[in-house]
């Protein structure tokens, strides 16, 4: 299992003199960019007993020390349930079950994806984008099941980030939309921001122009399989931004089923979930990761509603 962080006090080394103190602190600490960042503007870092800024050059012998406020993050829940898929030393993969969130809103949530990785694999507490995500390469949303990719030490985190980041880690999702003429396969690309400051509701553009701090994104589909009322969808969205999958199938007229937010109709076989599952995730290898590849089945409900009874 990986080590933990080091201790949160440590002296600057003569080959770490004149490095900048974030660097030197992200190394130390095994932290990513991000997470220093926020230490530094909570002013948890000091530097002889004094607060310091992240742009301060180190020298040697300096004395820095961090703070973490205990009641950061997830509670730890070491005996939620896990559906693990795969395991090696720096990665996870888990299945995640509709109706749980991913992460945590506010310190101290319990029952998330999050709480159950940190009561599992305490060595994440300190990896990912913020304390709050611990792990988490991505996410999906709550009312969503399926694969999740995370990671137990920086250096994994970092390299499946900048993965995401280009497209290269492969994520494909399964989908129920209600039949129709929907091309047997296609492809969109479109500009995605929020409605409006503070919507939790994604709104697609032709340009970037129409949307305030838009990112084009690219969703490829194929039609699987069509029964009744509904169709079965293969979704590929290579970076899958925030609602990607369900504002881009909305947009072409074939809302997810259960999807309400973005026009989907009510399904009451569903419970509280739509019909979107991610079902793979896979990334090629390289010298610093090992490959891997994972696969996850159709939930029962999404495939009673192609096939009920």
């Amino acid at each position: 299992m990986p080590a933990l962080p080091a201790p949160s006090r440590f002296f600057v080394t003569p080959s770490e003199a004149g490095e900048r103190l974030d660097k030197i602190i992200a190394r130390h600490l095994r932290l990513g960019r991000r997470r220093v960042g926020e230490l530094f503007a909570r002013g948890a870092v000091r530097v002889q007993g004094r607060p310091a800024a992240k742009g301060v050059l180190g020298r040697a012998g300096q004395e820095v020390s961090v703070s973490f406020s205990p009641d950061e993050g997830p509670l730890p829940e070491p005996d939620a349930p896990l559906c693990v898929r795969l395991q090696t030393d720096g990665v996870v993969v888990v299945d995640k079950p509709a109706g749980q969130a991913a992460a945590a809103l506010r310190s101290g949530e319990r029952g998330t994806l999050a709480g159950a990785l940190l009561g599992h694999y305490p060595e994440m507490k300190y990896v990912g984008y913020s304390v709050r995500e611990p792990g988490l390469v991505h996410r999906l949303d709550t009312r969503t099941s399926g694969l999740l990719v995370a990671a137990r030490a920086v250096d994994a985190f970092v390299t499946l980030r900048e993965a995401l980041a280009r497209g290269a880690l492969a994520k494909h999702y399964l989908a129920v939309v209600p039949a129709g003429d929907l091309p047997r396969a296609g492809e969109m690309t479109t500009w995605l921001a929020p409605a409006h400051r503070g919507s939790t509701r994604v709104a697609v553009a032709a340009s970037p122009l129409a949307l305030r701090g838009a990112r084009r994104a690219t969703t490829r589909w194929r039609v699987l399989q069509t029964a009744g009322p509904w169709q079965l969808v293969e979704v590929v969205a290579p970076h899958a931004y925030r609602h990607q999958v369900r504002a881009h199938l909305a947009a072409l007229g074939f809302p997810i089923a259960g999807d309400e937010l973005y026009g989907g109709s009510p399904v009451q076989r569903l419970g509280a979930r739509h019909a979107l599952h991610a079902s793979y995730v896979a990334w090629a290898g390289d010298a610093t990761l090992p490959s891997f590849e994972v696969a996850s089945m159709l939930p029962r409900e999404m495939v009673q509603l192609l096939h009920p009874g």
